[in-house]
């Protein structure tokens, strides 16, 4: 009993190790060579680094303003009664031209009451000038023959003695005299006049309106002189000059001005960390709210070159070819264009990409195809 045990112990252990071999046979079989890895090498094309002083150009855009611009405002109440033109936008007027009169027969009623009442005061003081102060007398006289109470009132004479200046006050002249100026620049008010050679762009009554304070008017602008302002980084503030002249172009390009720096605000705006820059421009082609882009000269940077944004590599680094492989290197960019950035860090000679490779990696095998010029030749 003891014996078959035995045998049947020993048949089951060489059973067992002779699955295991037929196992390993079995997937030895199924093992099979892996192919040898074909290299590709793909076609790239290059340029040839030369550094050379590239001009940092800023670009800056927004609606012009005119220059000159008045907007009208009434300080006084009463009928819309009188313009040189029809008060409708696009009217041009002439300096010196009435541009909106308001009905003022009843305030300038008054006006000439005061301006009467000022010379009856005067006349009431000569016969005691003749008697007290006879060297002031004839100034007086002179003054009341050229009162015309249908023109602006003239400056008083001028007092020559401390006793002549008392008689006068006292008598109430002098508190008379700037009465009628108060009034007479009231009056002033009820009409306005265009203060330089423009265009009405607004207008917001008609003859016949009625007229009250504060109310709007209308606005009035001189078409030949605008200003455009721009925000320019901080950094580039100090490289700006006033006097300096600056390329304009309208949004589709087609058409150029000349612009000059005029005025460069103080001021950094704390969000942006950019200032306002604002550019005179003088052409008669241009209209109010016109939108320009500026080109803004800043600087010339040595020894760098300008590549399309598309070609840098996380921010600081490009690809180059050299010995038939590309490799990754650092470049230090120093101005970020819309559509290219100057770069400064690679030696002359060096053969750079000209154009993005799929899947590039530093390593990789490439074959130059041919020399595309991507960087800008002087």
């Amino acid at each position: 009993m003891e014996k078959r045990n035995i045998i049947l112990s020993v048949l089951g252990i060489v059973l067992v190790i002779l699955a295991i071999f037929g196992a390993k046979l079995i997937i030895d079989s199924n093992v099979k060579e892996a192919p040898p890895v074909k290299k590709t090498v793909k076609s790239v094309f290059i340029d040839t680094v030369k550094n050379k002083t590239i001009p940092i150009v800023l670009p800056a855009n927004g609606n012009i303003t005119a220059l000159h611009k008045l907007e009208l405002y009434s300080e006084v109440q009463g009928i819309f009664k009188y313009s040189s033109k029809d008060f409708r936008p696009g009217q041009k007027y002439k300096k010196g031209q009435v541009l909106l009169g308001v009905n003022s027969e009843e305030y300038s009623a008054s006006v000439q009451s005061a301006k009467s009442d000022l010379y009856n005061k005067i006349t009431s003081i000569m016969p005691d000038l003749r008697l007290d102060y006879p060297d002031a007398f004839q100034k007086w006289e002179k003054y009341l023959n050229t009162f015309d109470i249908t023109k602006p009132v003239p400056p008083l004479p001028e007092t020559t003695s401390q006793q002549e200046k008392y008689f006068i006050t006292g008598r109430g002249i002098i508190s008379a005299y700037y009465n009628v100026k108060n009034l007479e620049e009231r009056l002033s008010k009820y009409t306005i006049i265009a203060p330089f050679d423009g265009i009405l762009t607004e207008a917001l009554v008609n003859r016949g309106t009625l007229i009250r304070p504060g109310q709007k008017l209308g606005e009035f602008i001189d078409p030949s002189v605008y200003e455009l302002e721009v925000s320019v980084a901080k950094k580039f503030g100090d490289l700006l000059q006033i006097g300096e002249k600056v390329k304009l172009s309208n949004l589709e390009g087609t058409k150029t001005y000349e612009g000059t720096v005029s005025r460069i605000n103080g001021k950094v705006n704390q969000e942006t960390q950019s200032i306002r820059v604002f550019i005179r421009v003088d052409n008669p082609e241009l209209s109010e709210g016109m939108y320009l882009e500026a080109h803004l000269d800043a600087k010339n940077e040595k020894n760098a070159i300008e590549i399309p944004r598309e070609l840098l590599v996380e921010r600081s680094k490009v690809f180059v070819v050299k010995d038939s492989t590309l490799q990754l290197v650092n470049v230090n960019p120093v101005f970020f264009g819309d559509n290219t950035v100057v770069i400064k860090g690679l030696e002359d000679g060096t053969r750079i990409l000209s154009a993005n490779v799929p899947g590039a990696y530093s390593g990789m095998l490439v074959k130059v195809q041919g020399q595309r010029y991507l960087l800008k030749k002087q």
